[in-house]
C-alpha cells in the first residue's frame, strides 16, 4: 500500500505514469472479479450541480446518460447541504448524526479522517481495488489510510479544475483497472459562489464539468470495455444566490443518474437519498452493505437479472465471511 502523504507531496499520477514507463508494464492493476452485476463502478460527483441546470445549460453528456439510463431529478442530500458533510454521507452511507462531520473545511490535522466506514473501506475489506480523485483539499478527511489503492487531492486551499482532474483520471486508467472509482468535479460550485447559481458563468461551469464527465467515460470505455462498467453521477448539493447549506429545496435537491451495465432505463420515483449512492456501489460489486448504514441500494434502477446477481453475490460473500469467523 502506497503512503497517502507521499502521493500528496509528489503527485501520485505523475509517479504512477513514470513507474509504468520505466517498468514497461501495461495495466497491472487488474481488478478482481466480483461475481456480481459488474466488476467496475464509477461514481462521479459534480459539486453544486442543480438538477434543473442539466437541461437549461445543455449538459449533453448528462442528458445522454439520462436518456440511456435511470435517473431522478428529485434526489435529496443531507442537512447541512454543504460539500464536506454531504460527500461524507454520500461515501459512508450515513447522515451527519452518525458520521459527525458538520464542518466544511480541511481540518485533517486537528480532527483526522472520518471514523465511520467509508465505501472505499468496505470495498477494500472485500479485496477490491479502489481509487478516488478529489478536486478540493477538504476531502483529505475521506482519505483513510489503507482504504484507497490510489488517491489524490490538492493541499491547503487548493482547488483543481475539471480539466486537471479528468486528465489525471485518464492517465491513471491507462495502467489501472479499479473496481471502485470515485471522481469529483468542482466547477459548478466554484462558479455559484463567485457569480451565483443558474447564471451565465454557472452555466458555463456546468458544461465544463459535463465535458469532463465525457472524458472520464471515454477513458473508462478503453480501460474496462464499453458496456462492462456501471456509472452513478450525482451531486452533493445545489445552491441559490451565491451560497448553499440551507434546507431550501434549491440547496437540497440533487440529480442521481445510473448508467451502464445492469441499468434499466427510465425515470425513477422520488425517495432517493445521497446515502444510497455508497450502498448502491457496494451492492453492484457484490459487497454486503455495512450494518448500521442508513443508505440502501437503489435496486429499482437496475434490471431483474442485475438485482438477482447483486443480491446473490452479496449473500454469498456474507456467508463466506461468517464461515471464516467461525473457523477463526
Amino acid at each position: 500500500m502506497m503512503d497517502i502523504a507521499k502521493w500528496r507531496r509528489f503527485g501520485g499520477a505523475a509517479a504512477l505514469l513514470l513507474a509504468g514507463l520505466v517498468a514497461g508494464w501495461r495495466p497491472a492493476g487488474e481488478a478482481r472479479s466480483t461475481g456480481a452485476v459488474t466488476d467496475h463502478v464509477v461514481i462521479i460527483s459534480i459539486d453544486g450541480l442543480r438538477p434543473d441546470a442539466i437541461e437549461r445549460f445543455g449538459a449533453e453528456q448528462l442528458q445522454r446518460l439520462m436518456r440511456e439510463g435511470a435517473y431522478s431529478l428529485e434526489a435529496q442530500t443531507i442537512f447541512p447541504s454543504k460539500t464536506l458533510p454531504s460527500h461524507t454521507s454520500m461515501l459512508t452511507g450515513v447522515p451527519p448524526e452518525k458520521h459527525g462531520v458538520t464542518w466544511n473545511s480541511d481540518e485533517t490535522e486537528e480532527r483526522g479522517t472520518v471514523q465511520v466506514t467509508t465505501v472505499f473501506e468496505a470495498a477494500k475489506r472485500a479485496g477490491l481495488h479502489t481509487a478516488a480523485f478529489f478536486s478540493k483539499s477538504k476531502f483529505h478527511h475521506l482519505q483513510k489510510p489503507g482504504t484507497l489503492d490510489y488517491t489524490q487531492a490538492p493541499n491547503g486551499w487548493g482547488h483543481l479544475l475539471a480539466t486537471e482532474t479528468a486528465e489525471a483520471v485518464v492517465r491513471y486508467l491507462r495502467f489501472e483497472r479499479p473496481n471502485l472509482l470515485f471522481v469529483h468535479f468542482g466547477e459548478p460550485d466554484y462558479a455559484g459562489h463567485t457569480t451565483g447559481w443558474m447564471g451565465p458563468v454557472y452555466g458555463w461551469a456546468v458544461r465544463r464539468a459535463d465535458a469532463a464527465v465525457g472524458e472520464v467515460l471515454e477513458a473508462a470505455d478503453r480501460a474496462f470495455g464499453r458496456g462492462n462498467y456501471t456509472v452513478v453521477v450525482t451531486a452533493d448539493h445545489g445552491g441559490h444566490g451565491r451560497d448553499h447549506g440551507s434546507a431550501d429545496p434549491r440547496d437540497m435537491t440533487i440529480p442521481w443518474i445510473a448508467w451502464g451495465k445492469g441499468v434499466q432505463a427510465g425515470r425513477l420515483p422520488a425517495g432517493i437519498r445521497t446515502m444510497d449512492t455508497a450502498a448502491t456501489a457496494l451492492w453492484l460489486l457484490g459487497v454486503p452493505v455495512p450494518a448500521g448504514w442508513t443508505g440502501a441500494p437503489v435496486a429499482m434502477a437496475f434490471d431483474p437479472a442485475a438485482r438477482l446477481a447483486a443480491d446473490s453475490a452479496a449473500a454469498a460473500r456474507s456467508r463466506a465471511a461468517a464461515s471464516a469467523r467461525v473457523r477463526s
